[in-house]
Parts: structure tokens; sequence; C-alpha cells
């Protein structure tokens, strides 16, 4: 099953958009995010894909203080791109976490990971990251199970405007570096592949 794009009014401000993701009922299971200003409605994960969380998560978890926290459904807010984006893992201070309704502030997160789906790997690779940039999020890490010449891991960071540099790529196999405030290096053979 792929993503689904619900309309909206390009009319709409960011608040009614906000309101109309918060207040509409969504199909259960399902992943809603607002990309560029387009609702869209994602299926669950396939089992590899959280399988593939589940690993980074863990190891994160060996270096991450007590007052970050590691957040799988988290929304993060990007207004000036009109995205709420619900990355599969989220780096982000603890008691904003806990204060906050629905949503933080994407510049609160410190690293965002996505883990392609194949029905929507483009989000994955063009906009999000775009908006991860605009938000000054410092770290980026795409795991990207469906790119074009393999299965590939990269981390993109220093972002300036909507853009990343890229820090480091690896095929899956290889170990890819994570650098301060986690100082962390994650085997990408441990990642299942297709």
């Amino acid at each position: 099953m792929s993503a689904l794009a619900v309309g909206h009014d390009p009319e709409q401000s960011w608040d009614e958009l906000v309101r109309f993701w918060e207040e509409m009922e969504w199909p259960e299971g399902s992943k809603v995010e607002i990309i560029e200003g387009i609702v869209t409605v994602s299926p669950a994960p396939a089992s590899r894909h959280n399988v593939i969380a589940e690993r980074v998560q863990r190891r994160l978890y060996s270096v991450v203080p007590d007052d970050l926290g590691i957040f799988q459904t988290l929304a993060i807010a990007v207004p000036s791109r009109l995205g709420m984006l619900i990355p599969d893992l989220v780096v982000a201070p603890v008691q904003d976490c806990a204060e906050a309704e629905s949503h933080i502030p994407a510049a609160l997160a410190e690293l965002v990971v996505e883990v392609t789906s194949k029905s929507n790997a483009r989000h994955d690779r063009v906009s999000k990251p775009a908006a991860y940039a605009t938000a000054g999020i410092p770290l980026y890490l795409l795991v990207d199970r469906w790119a074009p010449g393999g299965p590939t891991a990269t981390l993109y960071g220093e972002p300036k405007g909507d853009v990343y540099r890229v820090l480091g790529a690896v095929k899956f196999g290889d170990p890819i570096k994570l650098p301060e405030p986690f100082d962390l290096t994650i085997d990408t053979a441990e990642f299942p592949v297709d």
C-alpha cells in the first residue's frame, strides 16, 4: 500500500492546517504527516523498516544523556516549509516533549532518523531533508533501503538554508559514524536487507 495525499484548501493558514491534522479521524495505525502543505497518510511501516529503527535506537541509548529522549512517533513542526513531520526517530529534550500536546518545534531536535519505505522514499530523500535543514536540526540520518545503487546510510549535517552537507555515506554492511554529541558508530551490517 502506498501513501495517500489528502487535499486541502491552499488558502488555509498554517494554524488551520495543523488543526485539521490534529482533529481529523485518521485510519488507526497510519502515519499522518503534512509534507510541503499536503496531508499525507501512510500505512504502518513494514517489519524490516521497524527492525532498522530499533537497531539505531538501541545504539543511541548507549550515548544519549538523560535530558534527551529517543522518540518514535513524535511530530515535529516546520511551519516555514508547511511541514508536520514524523521521523522514524527523533532525539529531542525530554522536558520539551513532556510539555508538548501534539508536536514540538523541529528546531528542538538534535537528530532525526528516517528509514525509507518504497512508496514514499522521495519524501525522505528530498522534501524532508529540506525541511529538517531549514529548521536547523544539526544531524539527519537517512537509512535508504531503496537507494538506486543498493541500500545505503547517509549522515547529513551542517545545515545552511534548506541544504545539508553530506558528512558520511556508506553501503549496508559498512559502519557509519555519528559525531558529537553522540560520538557513535552504527554498524549497518545489523540492518536487514530486502
